[in-house]
């Protein structure tokens, strides 16, 4: 242990000792005491420090630096900064501007002298959490306020972290609502319902995203897409394209031109040249009972009709952004007027099933869907049905979002 006295007028220099100095409290363990690094180049003033914290027997790991470089070399873990505002590499607030900086999650106390405890104050202004003036604390106090300092921090971190929280809940809320928009439908010819259920990154909104939109009595259009990734920029993105989908479709702009378009906004908007999408499109005719089918390496639409689930054959195309070229339409001819449509995202069908690597992919949420007691769900229940057996073969939440479109004629089945 490092230590020091005290000859007349003189004292012998305190070494700059390890971490556990000599108010070192041994019966505890390291996790309960507090870890202060003292920023100090006056021998006396360091000593005096050490033998309050030591003489009140206080719960204290010390550690001395005598400059702020010196400083900087042993912040990493301590839990409070014991500033003093004169060193021989820093001055005043510019030295307490590049602790904090520096002391990341760390509290900051100030050691200010007798007459310029003024400067105190306008430090708790800069950001430290609380001073301390020379020679009017004992080592009971010293301790108290270490602890306290340390404390204020933590709430201020949590405070901030919280804040944080709440600002990211509202842009996901709002980036949401881009995403998920209500259907423009005015028919009772057929029946959409929608789902959505975020995955579990970090509880960032994805780049899934759906809308329909009705532009004549007997003709609607159905889109369902997702960006690659997880996070703000990729939910704006989608918003985006969700918005230029939904222009171009009501302004008439012919069918086959609006994935190319849409792809057009994809390759100018998109944050990384590596970011892509992809899409599922739905045109349908009323009037003939017919729909024309879309897709940009997404997996394609589940038909349910008379009895029966299986995939829609449209060609899988390619992502829209890695070389682009107009996905191949399918003309889907609706054998009876009891049908429906379920339009998904990939999220849905990547859980595992078993305890292998086997995902459920397109096969397996076919056979579920053909299921007899899939039957019994009621259509406007089967989308969160389906996301609960997804997630019970996973053995958990499912890892991505989840979003789905499911549009229904007559019995819908």
């Amino acid at each position: 242990m490092g230590s020091a006295t005290v000859t007349g007028s003189s004292v012998v220099p305190l070494p700059a000792y390890p971490h556990g100095g000599l108010g070192r409290h041994a019966k505890l363990p390291p996790r309960e005491r507090l870890r202060v690094l003292l920023v100090e180049d006056d021998e006396a003033d360091a000593f005096l420090v050490s033998e309050l914290l030591a003489e009140s027997d206080a719960a204290v790991d010390l550690l001395v630096a005598r400059s702020l470089n010196e400083a900087r070399a042993r912040m990493a873990g301590v839990d409070c900064v014991l500033l003093d505002l004169g060193l021989p590499d820093a001055q005043g607030f510019d030295g307490l501007r590049q602790v904090l900086d520096s002391a990341s999650g760390a509290a900051v106390c100030v050691l200010t002298g007798r007459s310029d405890e003024h400067l105190g104050v306008d430090a708790v202004a800069e950001g430290a959490q609380d001073y301390l003036v020379k020679g009017q604390v004992d080592g009971v106090l010293l301790a108290r306020a270490l602890r306290y300092a340390v404390e204020r921090k933590r709430a201020d971190e949590n405070a901030r972290r919280l804040r944080e929280v709440e600002l990211r809940q509202a842009e996901s809320a709002r980036l949401e609502r881009g995403l998920l928009p209500q259907p423009l439908m005015d028919t009772d010819v057929v029946r959409v319902h929608t789902f959505y259920r975020p995955g579990r990154h970090a509880a960032l909104i994805g780049g899934d995203f759906y809308d329909a939109v009705q532009t004549r009595p007997d003709r609607i259009d159905l889109i369902i897409g997702d960006v690659c990734g997880h996070g703000p920029d990729e939910a704006a993105l989608g918003v985006e394209l969700r918005v230029a989908w939904r222009a171009l479709v009501l302004a008439g702009v012919p069918d086959e031109q609006v994935l190319p378009a849409l792809e057009q906004v994809l390759m100018s908007e998109r944050p990384l040249r590596e970011t892509f999408a992809t899409v599922a499109t739905v045109r349908l005719d009323l009037a003939g009972n017919r729909a024309l089918v879309r897709l940009a390496g997404h997996p394609p639409p589940l038909l349910l009709s008379g009895g029966r689930v299986e995939p829609v054959a449209a060609p899988y195309g390619l992502l829209l952004g890695v070389r682009p070229r107009p996905p191949i339409a399918y003309e889907l001819q609706f054998d009876t007027e009891d049908w429906s449509l379920l339009m998904y995202t990939d999220g849905l069908i990547e859980g595992r099933v078993g305890d292998g690597d086997d995902r459920l992919d397109v096969p397996g949420l076919t056979e579920l869907m053909a299921q007899p007691r899939t039957r019994e769900v009621p259509l406007p229940r089967l989308p969160g049905w389906l996301v609960e057996r997804a997630e019970e073969g996973n053995g958990g939440p499912l890892a991505d979002d989840v979003a789905m479109l499911l549009v229904s004629r007559g019995e819908g089945r």
